[in-house]
This record gives structure tokens, C-alpha cells and sequence, in this order.
């Protein structure tokens, strides 16, 4: 008979679960509460306000079988660990389980993992804690002022704007913000600046280009057609005369490793995922992944965090590694340490990976491959960082002609340092003249060189890109809005929410989200107060240091909540907040009129405005780009019965295209028309679909397994004839 295994570790997760069983020894029974077992009630709030905010916490529905299990095994066991994730959210949950499963505090033991390694989890096992109160009171102030928030305003909005609204504490914030740099965008007015750049050549008949800089003494601009035709004028016909030739080495500094924020903008930038599926993935990662000739390991450190920190161990080994694989010269001499913001908990190291040595190439054949880009992106930043700096080789040539400057510059890299493992391609950096990156040919000071040509350009300021599901977060993260592990739910809210809608990659907002944020600006200044919020965040992280109480807290923020209540409900009386249409380019066939968008129980559609004398209703169009390559028409994206999204001519049956593959905004070299791709993530290589063309790539030679003719026929969507 086997021997009973006599030690209880609770996880959330089964993947943990595997993983960490592999650590311990038999003695060691591993199991999974699949997350929260014990909350507030989603009946009614479930918080006594009159009496001190106490909370009526309940088992969760529908879990009674993981509880007796759990029960169950606890009653047997002579110690329960409770490994929750090592943030507010993983305390608390530790808490419920201890007080679900009635455990004496002798009996039950608080355990973390930054990472789930072997020598970390052993380690934490042989030094287990007590649960940390003051960490469970933060969570809890949090989770009950959010439920105030939104138990006591959620009837107000649907009483008058429409039901099925929410507001929430942190939600209501974003939302402002994006409807702020939406009235920041329409108000914005488009100022006029010139680019003039020469293009100058030696005696020796080798040309280069520079661009105007100002005078000799001073930076200048040029806001108009007549400054640029004044500087023309008197450079036009005039020798330039080198002034300054001036070379040197510029280093550049690798970013630091991620947290939170910074992995989410990045993996949006880079791989196109959206914060919620980052953090979905890295949290298998954190867990445990099956890797071949190594079994289940757990890849990275804990995720949600916002500290640069990093352990002395991760320090020397990546030390170690990089001296090994790319030599001396690539190590940056000492670890780096990089400071942690004012704002931050710095509860958890930054995310790195567990093993430095364990490198994406290592790995990959045990990774989907959502799971080895972002590893590989979370590995090549954290090992960037340890290395040594990129070096560039830079020369400035100031040529000078009438008094005005015109400045040249090239850059090219002499070392590559950390680029080797991770290249920054930073955005917001641009060279100081666009007209290129040839090299410079080789010039002394004093040298006469003639003008060849002058070409301006004009331009106008353009308004602040609106927000994506990345630059919101990071906005966010530096205005003291939420914390790691709310901002992807955050925005997840506002979208299901449909106070904001995603347009390729930015966010915009609704009217919905435009009335409910005037409403909460007018009556609950506070809520959508970015400061007030940011202060209310100051006070969690009080309440988890043991500086402050959280009943008190909640006490001192539902004073004024009910007093603005009371104030809104009164000033409201009778009223009823009408939501302007939102007015697409797409006329009704039926009536001619613009439809106008609507909500239903499967999401967003358009529907003509003139209902119910007119009815008709289609699907939202996405306008592709290129054109129709049988008709020229606009090409639109549609969606089959099955769900999957196809292609087709917005003339419908009377043109009869349709296709699988993705058009693309290029054309054909050859024969001009729209090329397309295979649909899918990652970068595709776009191909002629024309027969005629001599660049028509057929579909055998397109790279995918073509579904058997019955099963595309039957999937064939009916817009052809419906269109």
C-alpha cells in the first residue's frame, strides 16, 4: 500500500501544480484550487457599509466539489502550504483558503515563488511564513471600494443612459483619458514647418546632402514658404564652405529588463499581442512549460511587477553566460542595476528569465509559438541588459553659406555590444536629416563645396496619435493609474464595455463612452480624476506597508462618494441621457440613409436609423486596402457563418469576388494590381493573385495546406448573393 503523503502545497493553476511537484519530495502532495474558491456575493454588494465596510465573503458557485477536495486532503495533511502567486491578489486568495478550509494558523504556511525553479521552490518550502494581513487588507480595500464604486453608480447609469453600463474606479479613468486625447485630437490646430535640404557635391564631384539648420550663431526653423524662399535666395548660386568636420563615438545604453507595463507595450509593438494575451502566455511561462531534456520548468520570473530589481544570482549568471557565448567584450565589465520608479511596490524582481542560459533556441521545440517569441523577447531584453554598450562611429559636417548652416550627419555602428542579443529600434528617435544614410564623402574644414540643388519639403505639426491598447498602459503607469495586474483587465473592460473600440491598433471613443464620462466629470469628479485616483493608489500601497488603515480609507473616500451620489441623484430627477448616434459611411440599399451603429447580444452592427419603417441591419464593414482586383471597387472584410474572416468585393454578386488571403496596401510591380497574403500571424510575403500577370504566384505554391474543395464549398460564405 502505498504511503500517504502527509504535506499539502494549494496552487491556483494545475500547470504549477505539475511543476512544482516535480521539486518536492514524495511527501509532497501538490494540488490546484483553479483560482478564487471564496468572494463577494454577485447577487447584492456582500459589504456591510454601517458596519465598519465587513465584507460577506461566500464560497464561489459551482466550486463545492474543489472545496470538499480540498477539505478533504487538508484534514490529512500535518502542513498546508499555501503557494498562491506572490502578489495582493495571491495573499488574499491564500487567505480565503485558509479560512474556507478552517485552518489553524500552526497549521497552514504562506510560500511564494519569484520563480518556479527548483532551488527556489525548495527554499521557500523550508522558510514558510505566516500570511501577510497587511497584504490581504490592501486587496481587500481595493476589491470593496471598487464594488461600492460599482454597485452604487452601475443603477445610476442604467436608470439614465441605458442598461448594462458599469463604472468602475480605475475603468472610468481610462476611459476619460481616451476621450480626453480624443477632444485634444479635434481641437488640434496644425501648425506649418519647411524641411529645406541641399544637395551639395565636392570638387571631386562626390555629393552628400544636408539639411538646414539655422544660421551660424543660432538654431532657426522655417514656418513659411517665404522664409524658406529667403533663404534660397541667398544661398542659390553662392559657394558653401565647410566650416566644421567633427567625428566621434557615441555609446548607446541597453533598456532595462521588463516589468509589467513595458513587456505589454513591447509585445504589442513587436508581436502584435494585445496586453490580456500577454499576459496569458507569460503566465505559462512563469508556471512551467514541458521542455524536451529538461521536463517541466518554469521559464520566468513572476510577471506582474513593477521593479527593476534584480537578484545577485540572475546578475552572475547572466554574467557568466554572456562572457561564455559572446566573449569578454560583451559583458559590461559589473552587473547593471537600474533604479526602480518612485511609484513602484517593488515587490518582485523585473521579469527575466529563470535561466539565463536557457536561451529561446534552446527551447523552442517545446514552445508554441506565441510562448517562443515572447520568451525570446523577455530573454533578449533581460541579457541586453547585462551587456556591454553598442558604440557608434559619428561624423557632423556644418557647411556654411550667407550666414545660414546646413548640417550633415552619418552613424554607423563600430561595436554592437547588446545589439547582438536584442535591437532596441526606438521609436521615437529620428535622424536629424531625412534625406538619407549614405556615408559622407571625406571633407576637411575650410573646403569650398557647390550647391547642386535645393529641395523643400513643407509639413504641418500633426495632432497626438490616439491611444493604443500599449501607449495607454504606459500612460497609465505613469500617471499612478492602477497597478500591474490591473491594467490588461482594465482595458478589457472598456472595450467589452464599448466605451472605447479598437480601430487597428487605436483605441477610440464611443459616443456611450464620450456621454457616461461627461455624466461622471459633472457628478463624480473625483472617480475620473486621474490625481484623486493616483492618491488612491498611494493609500493601497499605505494599507499593504501596515501604515494605514484600510477601513479608514474606505471610510474617508465613501463620505463624499454618498454625498455626490445623493447630489447626482437629486440634480437627475426625471432626466434621461439621450447617446447621439454614431453615424457610419454605409447608406441603407433600402432607404438610402446612413447607417448608424447599434449593440446586440453578439457585439457591434450597423442598422438603419429609420426603424422600424426600415429594418435592415448588415455586419460592421472593415474597409481593406488596395482594390478589387476584378472590378476596382473597395475590398471589405467580412466574416463567414463558422466565424473565420474572408474578403470580398463590396459589390457583392454583381462582382463576385471573395478570397481567403489578406490584401495587402501594395501592388503589383507588374501588373498594378492589389497583392495579397496568407492570413496569420507573423510577417507574411505578399504575392500576385492576377493569372494574367507574370508575377501570379498559384495557390499550390502559396505556403498553406488548401482545405478540400467540399469543405470550402460548404464553408463559401452567402454574401455573394446577399452583398
Amino acid at each position: 500500500m502505498a504511503k500517504a503523503k502527509s504535506e499539502l502545497v494549494i496552487v491556483e493553476s494545475p500547470a504549477k501544480a505539475r511543476t512544482i511537484e516535480k521539486y518536492l519530495g514524495g511527501d509532497y502532495k501538490v494540488v490546484a484550487s483553479m483560482g478564487h474558491l471564496r468572494d463577494l456575493p454577485k447577487s447584492n454588494m456582500g459589504v456591510d457599509i454601517e458596519n465598519g465596510f465587513e465584507p460577506n465573503y461566500q464560497p464561489v458557485k459551482g466550486r463545492e466539489d474543489v472545496i470538499d477536495s480540498l477539505k478533504k486532503a487538508a484534514k490529512k495533511a500535518n502542513t498546508v502550504y499555501l503557494a498562491t502567486d506572490p502578489d495582493r491578489e495571491g495573499e488574499a486568495i491564500s487567505w480565503h483558503l485558509k479560512e474556507l478550509l478552517d485552518l489553524p494558523d500552526e497549521k497552514a504556511r504562506r510560500v511564494t515563488f519569484n520563480e518556479i525553479t527548483k532551488k527556489v521552490v525548495q527554499d521557500s518550502i523550508e522558510h514558510p511564513r505566516d500570511i501577510d494581513q497587511d497584504l490581504v487588507d490592501a486587496q481587500q480595500a481595493r476589491r470593496i471600494l471598487d464594488r461600492i464604486v460599482g454597485y452604487k453608480l452601475s443603477p445610476l447609469l442604467w436608470r439614465k443612459i441605458r442598461k448594462g453600463l458599469s463604472a468602475g474606479r480605475v475603468q472610468s479613468v481610462a476611459t476619460r483619458m481616451v476621450v480626453d486625447r480624443e477632444e485634444e485630437i479635434k481641437n488640434f490646430v496644425p501648425e506649418e514647418y519647411w524641411y529645406l535640404n541641399a544637395k551639395l557635391a565636392t570638387a571631386e564631384g562626390e555629393s552628400f546632402e544636408a539639411l538646414f539648420h539655422g544660421t551660424e550663431t543660432k538654431k532657426m526653423e522655417l514656418h513659411s514658404e517665404q522664409d524658406v524662399d529667403a533663404v534660397c535666395r541667398s544661398v542659390e548660386g553662392k559657394p558653401f564652405v565647410i566650416r566644421t568636420v567633427k567625428h566621434g563615438k557615441k555609446q548607446r545604453s541597453p533598456s532595462p529588463p521588463f516589468i509589467t507595463s513595458t513587456l505589454q507595450q513591447e509585445a504589442s509593438r513587436r508581436l502584435g499581442m494585445t496586453p490580456r494575451r500577454t499576459m496569458s502566455i507569460a503566465q505559462q511561462l512563469y508556471e512551467g512549460v514541458d521542455i524536451e531534456g529538461e521536463g517541466t520548468v518554469g521559464l520566468i520570473t513572476y510577471m506582474r511587477t513593477d521593479s527593476l530589481r534584480l537578484s545577485e544570482d540572475a546578475l552572475a549568471a547572466a554574467g557568466v553566460f554572456i562572457r561564455e557565448r559572446y566573449g569578454e567584450a560583451y559583458y559590461y565589465g559589473k552587473p547593471r542595476r537600474f533604479k526602480t520608479g518612485s511609484n513602484a511596490q517593488d515587490a518582485h524582481e523585473a521579469i527575466r528569465p529563470s535561466v539565463p542560459s536557457l536561451t529561446p533556441e534552446r527551447v523552442r521545440k517545446s514552445l508554441t509559438g506565441e510562448q517562443y517569441r515572447l520568451y525570446r523577447l523577455i530573454w533578449g531584453r533581460f541579457t541586453a541588459s547585462q551587456m556591454a554598450n553598442a558604440v557608434y562611429d559619428n561624423v557632423t559636417v556644418d557647411a556654411v553659406c550667407e550666414g545660414y548652416l546646413f548640417r550633415a550627419n552619418h552613424s554607423e555602428i563600430a561595436f554592437p555590444g547588446y545589439t547582438a542579443v536584442y535591437e532596441e529600434n526606438r521609436e521615437e528617435e529620428e535622424t536629424e536629416n531625412p534625406a538619407g544614410k549614405k556615408p559622407l564623402p571625406p571633407l576637411k574644414e575650410g573646403e569650398e563645396v557647390s550647391l547642386q540643388k535645393l529641395d523643400r519639403e513643407q509639413n504641418f505639426t500633426t495632432p497626438p496619435s490616439r491611444y493604443s491598447e500599449a501607449t495607454l498602459i504606459r500612460a497609465m503607469e505613469e500617471k499612478g493609474i492602477g497597478r500591474p495586474s490591473t491594467y490588461a483587465p482594465t482595458i478589457t473592460t472598456i472595450t467589452a464595455r464599448e466605451y472605447v473600440v479598437k480601430e487597428g491598433k487605436y483605441l477610440r471613443p464611443t459616443p456611450l463612452g464620450e456621454t457616461v464620462t461627461k455624466l461622471m466629470e459633472e457628478r463624480f469628479p473625483d472617480i475620473v480624476d486621474v490625481r484623486f485616483t493616483a492618491r488612491m493608489e498611494d493609500s493601497l500601497d499605505k494599507v499593504e506597508e501596515g501604515e494605514a488603515d484600510w477601513k479608514k480609507i474606505l471610510g474617508e473616500f465613501y463620505d463624499g462618494f454618498s454625498d455626490s451620489l445623493g447630489k447626482a441623484e437629486d440634480a437627475l430627477q426625471g432626466v434621461h441621457l439621450k447617446v447621439p448616434d454614431e453615424v457610419s459611411a454605409e447608406v441603407c440599399p433600402n432607404c438610402g440613409r446612413n447607417l448608424v451603429f447599434k449593440s446586440g447580444r453578439f457585439g457591434r452592427f450597423l442598422a438603419c436609423p429609420g426603424y422600424p419603417e426600415c429594418t435592415f441591419t448588415m455586419p460592421i464593414v472593415v474597409e481593406m486596402p488596395g482594390k478589387c482586383p476584378q472590378c476596382g471597387s473597395r475590398i471589405l472584410k467580412r466574416t463567414s457563418r463558422k466565424g473565420y474572416p474572408y474578403y470580398a468585393c463590396e459589390k457583392g454578386a454583381a462582382c463576385g469576388f471573395m478570397t481567403w488571403d489578406v490584401p495587402t496596401k501594395d501592388n503589383c510591380p507588374s501588373c498594378g494590381k492589389t497583392m495579397f497574403k496568407l492570413s496569420g500571424k507573423g510577417q507574411r510575403k505578399p504575392f500576385c493573385t492576377n493569372p494574367e500577370c507574370p508575377n501570379f504566384l498559384p495557390e499550390d505554391k502559396r505556403g498553406y495546406r488548401r482545405r478540400a474543395k467540399k469543405e470550402a464549398e460548404a464553408e463559401k460564405p452567402a454574401q455573394e448573393s446577399k452583398a
